[in-house]
């Protein structure tokens, strides 16, 4: 008696790297571009160690608050800006996009990054958002205002001379708030 094949839901994975990677991948826009940032981060286990092989994606408002409608996201065309990358972890655990300062979507809500995680030992991917900080509507984002103070800390990214940083944590004390979806 045959078995049957092997599916990637029965292996051992991830496999992002096979597939997932593109050419522009983590730049929302040109690095040179002049209201670019760099938003970047590591991604790390209960124990604080980073993890290798992880990859997070992005989306987000254009500075207007717009949300952007173009086609392209896999297709890179150097100026069109889709609100929507994916990068990958390197060997520390770092991942970076270059991208824009979002605007709020909504008045009276806080402009964010909205964010996926996939990671091993994962079986689905996590949910999660950016807020900046400082940001004026973060006291009043129904979100953020329905999280106690440490639970907030954990969503709103450092600011940084040339962008923000916004490490993500996927269990333990300084846990990430995840979201669900659905």
């Amino acid at each position: 008696m045959s078995s049957p094949l092997t599916t990637p839901g029965q292996t051992v994975g991830p496999f992002f790297g096979q597939g997932l990677p593109y050419p522009g991948d983590s730049e929302l826009v040109p690095a040179g571009r002049a209201d670019a940032i760099r938003l970047h981060g590591l991604v790390l286990d209960g124990a604080g160690a980073p993890i290798p092989d992880a990859m997070v994606e992005i989306w987000q408002a254009g500075p207007d608050g717009a949300v952007p409608r173009a086609e392209g996201s896999l297709h890179r065309d150097g100026w069109t800006f889709t609100g929507w990358g994916r990068a990958s972890t390197d060997l520390r655990g770092h991942y970076a996009f270059t991208t824009v300062v979002p605007g709020a979507t909504d008045e009276g809500r806080a402009p964010f990054f909205a964010v996926a995680v996939f990671a091993r030992g994962l079986l689905d991917k996590l949910f999660t958002r950016i807020y900046l900080p400082g940001h004026p509507d973060n006291a009043t984002d129904p979100l953020l205002t329905a999280l106690d103070e440490a639970e907030r800390g954990t969503l709103v990214a450092l600011a940084e001379p040339v962008g923000l940083r916004f490490d993500i944590y996927l269990q333990g004390e300084r846990e990430t708030v995840f979201l669900r979806h659905g």
